[in-house]
């Protein structure tokens, strides 16, 4: 008999999917067009038309959505479906007829329950039904697919337009549907689709026809002068952006630190991408070049200039969407705006010197802080007192940290800061660089902010680093204590941020300091807010939630940051010490074995109800293993005595771990649980002081095989 030939596997057409808009947000879009794209290929695959060669590729413009999904068929495979009905237990009654339950899984499947059939495996027998459902279209499931994927999209705020119910974060103009060369019928959010779209706004003209989607990029760029891929325009704005800086000199730059976000959104705001060259006055450059810089970034999206020595150079780089022959007008429409802001700055600047930081502080009075913390004066004298504090502690220069800590909020009432909030601090440091204030007391001003966010730098000097805590102390003391703590993913006033800041500042500094005393340092300080009750204990609770996600990211297991915060450890600084100890301890060929002796040691002393002596008796010892472990338990606690002291926690566990084999002896030849209380409770004492040995670096009974 000859060989059936196998079935060859089915193979589908290219499917392209566009939604044509108004100009959508910015900030937002590739974001939103890789949400899509997951979105619409997540929905294709749960309905079948996928192979396990489908791919799916996203497109984003200003006014487009797109995803084109390889290998998608025009009719699902036939396949069989099964339901798992009752227990047969359950669904035949004495008398071997069915229960109501298996009637009513019958009706739910449309079938006499004779049709069901019997399937028996480990967890029992069950009736089933199995039925061959046929293939449906890809036109019946498309249009609902693409309609749900839009729904799941990350899309803060949803509008409408026109008469119609339907509602998208911009108004829609065209949907494309496209599989192979065929449109599939339907309509996306009340638009009938087709195979047509609009190229460039201005640079093109009249309806495109997209014949396959292989090739709707060379159409959209040939035909309507638009770059559909955002990571191909993206890498267009960066190349131009590169040969315009290198035309006007060697080693000038536009790149200074972060500007890869305002090259993201440049290229959302673009679909035919073109970079010019523009030019203000060098006078301006007096201006302090944060000011420029936000100024020109910020405001107008324009990418600043520097030489090769870093100083900002009297240009500036604009991406328009335009190719005009001639581009002196668009160079001269940018450069005139820009002189305008310039100007301005120039003007703040200026103005704001006249006063001194130390004249606005007492000003912070008429500015709320909070309205059940009072005013920022308030908010200042507190953190006088709690920086002043902190640099005694870090035997810092104190008048300093006071000092900065006095005026590190006044330029929040200067003009450039009205204007231009972000230079919070970085204002204030040149305006007390121009007051005769110490560098130390100015640095301490801009850097107190530090870190802003996550991977951030942390402030160098010990006054910045003072203000910086008792900044991020007194936010979180205070607002926990008029109780806001942050509930869900909700945090208006920042306190994860805060607590990080902290924890980093701690941990990465190596500062010597006490964070519950830190803690009970503020808490006093808010003579006029009523707290809610345990303030203090709620923030350092908060502390360890916010310090276990950062030790996690420093690569740290669960298990051993749980053995180190058990404990509830307060000088942070000291547990990467701890971690780095225990990694090195579980690894040890003892290691897990007294991780599991001090387990049994926690269950004995749990259930004869807490030991807290550790006092040993020698007259109560009686046998042999608990004289030896006795006596080497007292060895050892001298001996790990001078490296704890020193915080040498990795050879305190490496030492400790040399207690194994008369641990192991004591647990095979001695009965703890006596009924002689006095030997009963020598032998708690005893497992309670070994176990305290441990305790000192961390709970290892927390570690996992």
């Amino acid at each position: 008999m000859p060989k059936r030939k196998a079935a060859k596997p089915l193979r589908g057409e290219t499917l392209l999917i566009e939604l044509l808009t108004e100009e959508l947000p910015p900030r937002s879009l590739a974001r939103l067009a890789d949400a899509f794209g997951d979105a619409v290929f997540d929905g294709l695959k749960a309905q079948y038309f996928l192979s396990e060669r489908s791919r799916v590729e996203t497109f984003a413009t200003p006014r487009r959505l797109a995803a084109r999904v390889s290998d998608v068929l025009a009719v699902q495979p036939d396949r069989i479906i099964e339901r798992k009905g009752p227990a047969v237990a359950s669904a035949i009654d004495t008398a071997g007829k069915p229960t109501p339950a298996l009637l009513g899984f019958a009706r739910s499947c449309g079938v006499d329950p004779g049709k069901l059939e019997r399937h028996k495996d480990d967890k029992g027998e069950y009736f089933i039904y199995r039925a061959k459902q046929k293939g449906e279209p890809l036109a019946r499931h498309l249009p609902v697919l693409v309609e749900a994927a839009l729904k799941k999209l990350p899309v803060a705020k949803l509008m409408r337009w026109g008469a119609r119910e339907v509602e998208f974060v911009r108004p829609v103009h065209g949907a494309i549907l496209l599989h192979g060369s065929k449109v599939v019928p339907g309509a996306v959010l009340g638009v009938k689709a087709g195979n047509q779209t609009r190229g460039h706004r201005f640079l093109s003209k009249g309806e495109i026809v997209i014949r396959r989607p292989s090739d709707y990029e060379k159409d959209l760029r040939r035909r309507g002068h638009v770059i559909a891929s955002f990571a191909e325009r993206r890498d267009v704005v960066v190349h131009e952006l590169d040969k315009a800086a290198a035309k006007v000199g060697r080693g000038t730059t536009w790149r200074l630190g972060k500007e890869m976000q305002l090259v993201d959104e440049v290229t959302s705001i673009v679909e035919s991408p073109r970079v010019y060259l523009g030019a203000f006055e060098e006078s301006f450059l007096d201006v302090p070049r944060e000011c420029l810089i936000v100024s020109m970034q910020q405001h107008q999206k324009y990418f600043p200039l520097a030489g090769a020595g870093g100083r900002l150079q009297a240009h500036f780089l604009f991406v328009a969407n335009m190719h005009p022959r001639d581009p002196k007008q668009i160079i001269r429409g940018n450069e005139r705006v820009l002189r305008a802001r310039l100007s301005d700055a120039r003007f703040f600047y200026n103005q704001d010197r006249r006063l001194k930081l130390a004249e606005r502080v007492p000003r912070l009075k008429d500015v709320v802080y909070h309205n059940k913390l009072g005013s920022q004066l308030e908010r200042v004298q507190r953190l006088q007192r709690l920086a002043g504090a902190i640099a005694a502690m870090l035997k810092a220069d104190v008048a300093g940290a006071e000092r900065a800590a006095y005026l590190c909020k006044a330029d929040l009432l200067t003009d450039m800061v009205g204007e231009f909030p972000e230079l919070q601090g970085v204002m204030g440091r040149y305006y007390a660089l121009h007051d005769g204030e110490a560098r130390e007391v100015a640095d301490a001003i801009a850097q107190h902010y530090l870190p802003r966010a996550a991977g951030d730098e942390l402030p160098e000097g010990e006054a910045a680093v003072s203000v910086a805590l008792a900044d991020r102390l007194d936010t979180l003391v205070g607002i926990f204590g008029i109780g806001h703590a942050p509930t869900g993913e909700k945090d208006p006033f920042g306190l994860r941020r805060a607590a990080i800041g902290v924890v980093r500042l701690l941990i990465e500094k190596k500062l010597p300091l006490d964070l519950k005393d830190l803690i009970e340092r503020a808490r006093p300080l808010f003579t006029q807010a009523p707290m809610v009750p345990n303030v203090s204990q709620q923030v350092l609770d908060f502390f360890y939630d916010r310090l276990r996600s950062y030790l996690r990211e420093q690569g740290y297991a669960a298990d051993e940051i749980e053995a180190v915060l058990a404990l509830k450890p307060t000088r942070v600084d000291q547990i990467p010490a701890r971690l780095e100890a225990i990694k090195k301890f579980r690894a040890l060929p003892e290691g897990m074995a007294l991780s599991a002796a001090n387990k049994r040691i926690r269950n004995i002393l749990r259930q004869a109800g807490g030991a807290n002596s550790t006092e040993v008796k020698a007259g109560l010892l009686q046998e042999d293993a608990e004289k030896k472990l006795a006596e080497e338990v007292q060895t050892a606690a001298n001996e790990v005595d001078p490296l704890l002291s020193g915080g040498d926690y990795a050879h305190t566990l490496q030492r400790l771990a040399q207690l194994r084999p008369v641990v192991d002896e004591f647990f095979d030849r001695v009965l703890v649980m006596v009924d002689d209380t006095a030997v009963r409770g020598n032998r708690l004492a005893l497992l309670n002081r070994l176990g305290n040995l441990f305790l000192r670096v961390a709970d290892v009974s927390r570690l996992q095989g």
